[in-house]
């Protein structure tokens, strides 16, 4: 299983041995679900995870930091496993931001965004002593009112709604009236009100867009978002510690997507890392990242309950579905449904099938009309590409079947 790194890719394929099962780890995937104990389960590949983002941050200059976007996936032991490979942690609750500070990464290199935080979550920010990223003017005054009472100035990013969006994302966080950040022409006017609060300024945060598999268009938002941060230097309560510029890599789903080719987005970095030290002496620039870092490296279990046919098309019935995987499922975005990478882990002939879940709605779907390895009730279906937003991004108490197992393998 060589990692492609020449190409300007980070694409690991999965291999299976000679009886067509997948291999996790060089090790059979029905002995790993036997050890896990059940199935639906999802089974995440630490070594993956390490060789990605250990790839990525091996190409990256010294003045650009990798951030881990908790929201990806909050497991508490794939964070931990994480939070040793990356120089910091994204979260979006006071939930996760439990599982960072659990997991040993320093407070320093912790901040937090969200459109609501409440009162509660930006005075356990304070305390805690992590970045947060202003998303609003309500939320400037909260944190005066924290920082008074512990007596430590809260820490702070100006999360910027931009005035462009990413080109070709999955889904688009800037560029018209969003509940994300601070509108860029409202700016000037919230560095005044952080300065008057005394609160502690450190850079800004631009997030333009996610899932996006063209480099192209990484780059072009990129260079505006730094473009952007320079116009207000004359405008700045203090020196920029934190240019964060966001994520956006993407990872392929669909037959056809070619995997993002990271390495003119890399040197792109590199270009503008080569200009902090005259425009932003101080600062370091960051890149957020989530899907990217765990979304390839895990796997959706689920058994054959049955195998109905049903006016000429076949049908596996299996224990697992939406309910857990809610993305596959085509119901987390989607406006045309497309299948996730599946197969049946065995070898053998194949034929065209659909794989639903036992629950009872039709969106109960999670391969329309595949070709698949032939399979019977017992055998085990897999769901490639589901490291990223599975069980904590899907309706698991819908109908009341059974929660899914994590593990970290």
């Amino acid at each position: 299983m060589d990692i492609e790194l020449d190409s300007g890719t980070l694409v690991e394929p999965w291999a299976r041995d000679d009886a067509g099962e997948v291999l996790l780890g060089g090790q059979p995937l029905s002995r790993l679900v036997e050890s896990v104990g059940t199935t639906p389960c999802y089974l995440y590949d630490r070594g993956r995870i390490t060789r990605r983002a250990e790839g990525l941050r091996a190409r990256l200059p010294g003045n650009v930091l990798l951030h881990y976007a908790m929201k990806a996936n909050p497991m508490p032991a794939l964070v931990c496993h994480v939070a040793g490979l990356v120089d910091g942690l994204d979260v979006a609750s006071a939930g996760e931001l439990r599982v960072a500070l659990d997991a040993g990464m320093a407070a320093e290199h912790i901040s937090f965004a969200g459109p609501g935080k409440s009162d509660a979550e930006l005075a356990q920010a304070v305390a805690a002593g992590i970045l947060v990223n202003l998303e609003s003017f309500r939320e400037v005054g909260v944190l005066a009112r924290a920082s008074e009472r512990t007596g430590l100035a809260a820490r702070v990013a100006v999360r910027v709604n931009l005035p462009f969006e990413l080109k070709a994302s999955g889904m688009k966080m800037s560029g018209g009236a969003r509940q994300f950040g601070v509108d860029a022409e409202s700016v000037p006017e919230l560095l005044k009100e952080i300065s008057a609060a005394g609160l502690a300024f450190e850079g800004f945060h631009m997030f333009a867009g996610s899932q996006n598999l063209r480099h192209a268009a990484i780059v072009e938002a990129q260079a505006k978002c730094y473009e952007q941060a320079l116009a207000w230097q004359d405008l700045l309560p203090a020196p920029v510690r934190s240019l964060n510029l966001g994520g956006g890599f993407g990872i392929p789903y669909a037959p056809g997507e070619a995997p993002l080719d990271v390495a003119p987005v890399i040197d792109n970095l590199r270009q503008l890392s080569g200009r902090l030290d005259r425009d932003f002496p101080t600062a370091r620039i960051v890149i957020e990242l989530g899907r990217y870092l765990v979304g390839e490296a895990g796997l959706y279990v689920c058994r054959v309950v049955d195998r109905k046919l049903s006016r000429g098309q076949v049908f596996l019935v299996v224990d697992g579905g939406m309910h857990h995987h809610l993305a596959a499922s085509g119901n987390f975005g989607q406006v045309i449904r497309r299948n996730y990478p599946v197969a049946v882990n065995r070898g053998g002939e194949t034929e065209v099938a659909s794989v639903v879940g036992p629950l009872c709605t039709p969106m109960d779907l999670l391969a329309d009309r595949m070709e698949l390895e032939r399979a019977e009730p017992g055998d085990l279906v897999v769901v490639f590409q589901s490291g990223a937003y599975g069980r904590s991004a899907s309706p698991r108490a819908f109908l009341s079947h059974p929660d899914v197992v994590e593990a970290l393998v």
